[in-house]
């Protein structure tokens, strides 16, 4: 009976079952409280200025490792690397504080993808009990990953943009500004304008996004399409830019068109002369990811001397320090802001520049608020890895 009664209490201790939750799962699982993604997206920014998380590579902050293609290869059908973006990445990531778990989020994207009507990138995010390594949930990431990274421009909003502010210019019409303008607005109550800019006016995108605000923005009482960057930026209190575009192909962005006080946030592609970004305001997510791309890069110079642009934000800025342009000490990383170590906003007229890139303590973060509100509604499907380890 002893034995027995050993046998069943090593089968429980050794149980292991993994939460399956589907795109639909997840959305039930709340993956689009856009208020609350924010609010957990300070969480762990706050988190990582007190270096209670890891990310990979060397010193644990990159953004994730690549699986690159080449673009020729005498292997037939060997797969390549050709203008329509194939790529694998590995984004893992523990996060500390309450969260206390690791996970990652495993990205595979092929632009012949909207051909067969879906969506360029396919993503799914794992997460793992931090002392065992037992995988506890396996998720469906491309409504948690746009989310999260469009909770990031709502945290900078609420962070540093004027609380009076009405103008909200969305650059891009695409996915993840459709979660941007949800969390801006979620933080932001005075916004009642909104500025889309997409490759034209008329644009289906760009039609498809006023459509959105309609339908889920209510306090704003004015949508306006605009055909050039110039007119979308002008006046906004807020820019937000997810622009689609290939390399090289930035959207410029003049100084002079910046209103006053105006809070410019970008996730994706920003052109702006180097002189001009000087007197403004530098925020970051994470100096250090920056850094590593701007080592990655090896950035040349154009033949009357000045560095060329790369088309991040963030690592505009740690060329510009290398350069001597401007000191280390004036790019701010969020996490300080949101510590108390360094001040936001210092006054009304201040213009401030946001580079968000996105990380994957991110997705961490948020798979983890997803997964505890599916344990307790009783979300998703549970599936056995075994019930005791078999040996070989």
């Amino acid at each position: 009976m002893d034995a027995l009664k050993n046998e069943l209490l090593t089968e429980a201790d050794t149980r292991i079952e993994i939460l399956y939750l589907s795109e639909d799962d997840m959305v039930e699982a709340g993956v689009l409280d856009a208020g609350r993604c924010v609010d957990v997206m300070e969480e762990t920014i706050g988190l990582l200025e007190d270096g209670d998380v890891l990310m990979g590579g060397p010193k644990h902050d990159e953004h994730g490792c690549m699986l690159w293609f080449p673009k020729e290869s005498e292997i037939p059908n060997f797969p390549l690397n050709d203008s329509r973006d194939r790529r694998f990445i590995a984004m893992p990531a523990y996060v500390g504080g309450r969260f206390h778990l690791a996970g990652m989020k495993w990205y595979g994207s092929n632009g012949r993808n909207r051909e067969k009507g879906m969506p360029r990138s396919i993503l799914m995010a794992c997460l793992n009990d931090v002392e065992t390594g037992a995988p506890l949930c396996y998720m469906s990431a491309n409504l948690l990953s746009a989310m999260r990274t469009g909770a990031m421009p709502g945290l900078a909003a609420m962070k540093l943009a004027n609380p009076d502010a009405k103008v909200l210019t969305l650059l891009g019409p695409g996915n993840i500004q459709r979660c941007s303008v949800l969390a801006i607005l979620a933080k932001m109550q005075e916004i009642d304008t909104v500025r889309i800019k997409g490759s034209s006016a008329t644009s289906a995108s760009t039609q498809k996004m006023k459509a959105f605000v309609e339908a889920h923005c209510p306090q704003i009482k004015h949508i306006v399409c605009c055909d050039t960057m110039e007119e979308a930026i002008v006046g906004a209190d807020i820019i937000s830019e997810a622009v689609s575009c290939g390399e090289g192909e930035w959207p410029e962005v003049k100084a002079k068109w910046l209103k006053p006080g105006c809070t410019y946030i970008v996730t994706s592609t920003f052109n702006m002369e180097y002189e001009s970004i000087k007197s403004f305001k530098k925020v970051v997510d994470n100096i250090g990811m920056y850094d590593n791309y701007a080592a990655e890069d090896h950035v040349g110079y154009l033949s009357d001397g000045s560095r060329e642009h790369t088309g991040v934000m963030g690592e505009d800025f740690v060329l510009m320090a290398e350069d001597g342009i401007i000191s280390r000490d004036s790019i701010i990383q969020l996490g300080e802001i949101i510590r108390g170590k360094k001040p936001g906003r210092e006054s009304k007229e201040e213009i401030i520049l946001v580079s968000i890139e996105g990380m994957p303590i991110e997705d961490v973060s948020w798979g983890y608020e997803c997964y505890h509100t599916a344990l307790e509604k009783g979300i998703g499907t549970k599936l056995k890895l075994w019930d005791a380890p078999r040996s070989c």
